[in-house]
């Protein structure tokens, strides 16, 4: 099975903890990539990839900001080595932004009137039973 990429540094101490739950990522997210795409719009195809990143992203700021069970080294680490998104764990320190699916939902310019995604809007505010699905990441509503 192949090995999480990392540089030729040692990887700091409780890294064999981490290890087996980020090369079962890892290795979803290879056959998220490889997975056919025909019959699904161009960003349908994208929205495993994302959904895997963002549970990559929040088990590292889990285990750093709320179970507290790994070092800052191994946190930083993480971070330096690209296997969590430094700045998508930045925004969920923020208030409001704690459930935030994907950066691209709060970025304005990706949208025609200037505003936020679908998805960000609170449901109590949508009509009911209307489903709300992101276009960029495939989410049902991060706002709570």
């Amino acid at each position: 099975m192949p090995k999480v990429r990392r540089s030729r540094k040692q990887p700091p101490d409780g890294w064999e903890l981490i290890e087996p739950t980020l090369e079962e990522l890892e290795q979803k997210m290879r056959e998220a990539e490889t997975e056919p795409h025909e019959g699904k719009r161009i960003t349908e195809s994208l929205w495993p990839i994302f959904k895997i990143h963002h549970q990559k992203t929040r088990y590292i700021y889990d285990l750093f900001y709320r179970r507290k069970a790994i070092s800052r080294e191994l946190y930083d680490y993480c971070l330096k080595e690209k296997i969590a998104d430094g700045n998508l764990i930045a925004k969920w320190k923020k208030s409001g932004y704690e459930n935030l699916c994907c950066l691209r939902c709060i970025q304005t310019r990706d949208t025609n009137f200037g505003t936020n995604c679908i998805c960000r809007v609170p449901k109590s505010k949508l009509e009911e039973g209307r489903i709300v699905e992101c276009v960029h990441c495939g989410c049902r509503g991060c706002s709570g």
